[in-house]
């Protein structure tokens, strides 16, 4: 570890946006060893791209690298074939080997803009799940009961409402507890979803004659929206991978109240900076130009410093340079999961009497959403997002969209 970090300094940027630390004090303990310890995460690689959401994880790990300890990024090439049931209703399709090799090589190029290379360990749990073979994952199932299980909530609410649960979805803790055995994990990071998993992996290691990890939990990530938990699905999200003015243009939307809750998960600045920019804003200086230096902050990780200020230069020239206030209306509005079409959008936003008006406004240039004129009458804007509508000259709304 560090030498010029005292133990509390240590623990407290550990700490910083985390949900719950289990358990604190053994935590304590091995920092004060002053050994490197074996820090552990795992991603099921199944998606391509990787969004803000999932760089939480990924930010907490870069903490714990500046800190001096090791870190292993865990691909569940292996897991990924179950599916992870955390949070879900209802059974997630396994992904083929060919989409997990695909999506582990794209996982690794985009974590490496967050952690150092050079420092981090790029595991596979297929590396040991595959040597265990039938015999070994049979005495594995041994080591936890039918009716534990059903202790999660989301296997307790799905057997309550009559829901299959297939049994392999039982394995998925299983295996994730054992990779903590094989990797003789100090700590797991993971989200507030995986707790059921994260503890199992404490009690199997406790069965290897290990000491038991501690477990910290990371909050969901709300996505653009402030409401819901950032999903591809939903619309919602800012891909690590977007071009950068995308992303600039996206987290411009986002209100002040989340801005702060990014800064905490998603920032790398200090503690004692984030509170210094707090009390500027409560001292009169405009949130704004916060959310700036953030949105300047992410590009520039994911892109590069001349990406970041050329995505300021465009904004400034899209959005102030067209006489856009600084305060406007901020309305949330509940549409369905299809979208809504513009007209109807700008009439529900009270920005036009009728949806005639706003058709008629459309064809004479008078819209623009984003600071770029609407000419597509039939233009959809779905739901997760937020946009900045503008009718006429001197008519604005921050309109956010839920479903």
């Amino acid at each position: 570890m560090v030498d010029t970090l005292a133990t509390s300094e240590a623990l407290e940027l550990i700490k910083r946006g985390s949900d719950e630390l289990l358990i604190e004090a053994e935590l304590i303990e091995r920092l004060k060893t002053g050994r490197p310890l074996r820090v552990k995460a795992g991603f099921d690689p199944t998606a391509p791209d990787l969004h803000l959401g999932h760089t939480v994880l990924i930010n907490k790990m870069r903490h714990f690298q500046d800190l001096g300890h090791h870190i292993m990024f865990l691909i569940g090439d292996f897991t990924g074939q179950i599916g992870d049931p955390s949070g879900k209703n209802t059974t997630r399709p396994p992904l083929t080997p060919e989409q997990i090799q695909q999506n582990a090589l794209t996982y690794q190029e985009q974590v490496f803009k967050i952690l150092d290379p050079e420092k981090t360990e790029i595991c596979f749990n297929s590396a040991w799940m595959n040597q265990l073979g039938a015999a070994g994952m049979i005495k594995l199932a041994a080591q936890h009961t039918v009716a534990r299980m059903l202790e999660r909530d989301d296997f307790a609410k799905r057997f309550a409402g009559n829901q299959p649960i297939a049994i392999h979805e039982f394995l998925y803790p299983l295996c994730q507890g054992y990779d903590s055995v094989a990797m003789k994990a100090d700590v797991e990071l993971g989200g507030t979803d995986q707790k059921f998993n994260l503890l199992v992996g404490r009690e199997l290691q406790k069965h290897y004659g290990l000491a038991p990890q501690v477990v910290l939990m990371m909050p969901l990530l709300e996505g653009l929206d402030g409401v819901n938990k950032m999903s591809k699905s939903l619309g919602n999200y800012v891909g690590i991978n977007e071009a950068p003015q995308e992303i600039f243009g996206k987290l411009m939307s986002i209100s002040d109240e989340l801005m702060w809750r990014y800064y905490d998960l998603l920032s790398f600045r200090g503690n004692a900076e984030i509170a210094g920019l707090k009390r500027q804003v409560a001292e009169g200086r405009n949130p704004r130009d916060i959310k700036v230096e953030l949105a300047q902050e992410l590009v520039a990780r994911f892109h590069g410093q001349a990406a970041a200020t050329k995505s300021l230069e465009d904004f400034e020239a899209r959005f102030q340079r067209g006489a856009m206030p600084d305060e406007m209306p901020e309305i949330t509005l509940t549409v369905p999961n299809a979208g809504i079409a513009a007209p109807a959008l700008l009439k529900s936003a009270q920005l036009t009497a009728s949806t005639s008006e706003a058709l008629r406004l459309i064809d004479q240039g008078g819209v623009k959403a984003d600071g770029e004129k609407v000419t597509d009458k039939s233009l959809i804007f779905k739901a997760g997002v937020t946009v900045v509508l503008q009718v006429g000259k001197r008519k604005f709304a921050r309109v956010r969209l839920i479903p």
